[in-house]
């Protein structure tokens, strides 16, 4: 273990090819796994089934989506930091999300069009509550946690 420690430092010097490596081994491992179990599913086989809410098929596609949202947040809050354990990590949820993703890309490239619909609506609203929450974070956080500092201080003088 301690020369393959010493192997994988040498060749991973770079924290950019490390995060490549590790999100190609993401990327082929959750795609081998995906494709096995989908087959498995389809062919009634094992333990396995697929995830449904209220009669609605949850394809894969739409955890790898959320994966990549997660991970794209981690890394833009992530600040001047080399390999390290959260970077490593998130390079293999970026290959894993992707493969989740790519793995159906028929099946969202052929969805049934439904952007000017009453469903469509679902998409923007995802996209406002995305956006609210992003914005408050990056625009309104130190406000906002400095008011909440502000208004504890006056309860407390009010409480004594």
């Amino acid at each position: 273990m301690r020369r393959l420690k010493e192997l994988y430092t040498f060749h991973f010097q770079d924290e950019r090819r490390e995060r490549l490596f590790l999100a190609s081994i993401g990327f082929l491992l959750t795609f081998g796994i995906v494709r096995g179990i989908t087959y498995l599913i389809r062919a009634g086989i094992g333990p396995f089934h697929n995830v449904s809410s209220g009669g609605l098929h949850i394809h894969h596609l739409v955890w790898g989506i959320l994966i990549l949202i997660l991970v794209g947040y981690v890394w833009l809050i992530e600040q001047g930091v080399g390999s390290n354990w959260i970077a490593s990590v998130t390079a293999i949820l970026f290959g894993v999300g992707t493969a989740l993703i790519l793995d159906e890309f028929a099946l969202w490239l052929n969805l049934q069009d439904v952007y000017w619909t009453g469903t469509g609506r679902e998409s923007i609203d995802a996209v406002i509550i995305f956006i609210s929450l992003l914005s408050v974070g990056i625009w309104g956080g130190p406000f906002l946690r400095e008011v909440a500092k502000e208004l504890l201080k006056v309860f407390q003088r009010k409480a004594v």
